[in-house]
């Protein structure tokens, strides 16, 4: 028999929206699920992880609108912003999708060091 999570949901199910709306689906699984391991874990790997490409992604396109206003190199420094976000964007999308397949498949995928915290977080 399936393990039940919150709202009497499957445990995969659960898992798995919480990487639906990025940092905001992780919060509010997070919040709602006090019992469940493997929903915890995917809930704060889901928060920290989209959460550090949204930040990362600010960053490098605050610091590309500031260097795109020299005069000479400006343009330069506008494309290779413009093409970051895009990176950033697909990264997004990509791991969106591949984390969600994850957590609905019952898998118990670590993204490299932020999966790590999730786990060691979660089994204190």
């Amino acid at each position: 028999m399936d393990k039940k999570s919150i709202f009497g949901l499957s445990e995969n199910i659960a898992a798995a929206i919480s990487y639906i709306f990025g940092p905001f689906s992780g919060i509010a699984v997070l919040i709602m699920e006090r019992e469940n391991k493997f929903v915890r874990f995917h809930a704060l790997q889901s928060t920290l992880w989209f959460l550090l490409l949204w930040v990362t992604r600010w960053v490098i396109g605050f610091i590309t609108a500031i260097l795109g206003n020299i005069w000479i190199v400006g343009g330069l420094f506008g494309f290779a912003g413009g093409l970051l976000d895009s990176i950033f964007w697909l990264i997004n999308i990509v791991s969106l999708v591949f984390l969600f397949y994850k957590a609905f498949t019952n898998a118990t995928f670590k993204i490299p060091i932020i999966g790590d915290v999730a786990w060691a977080q979660v089994n204190k």
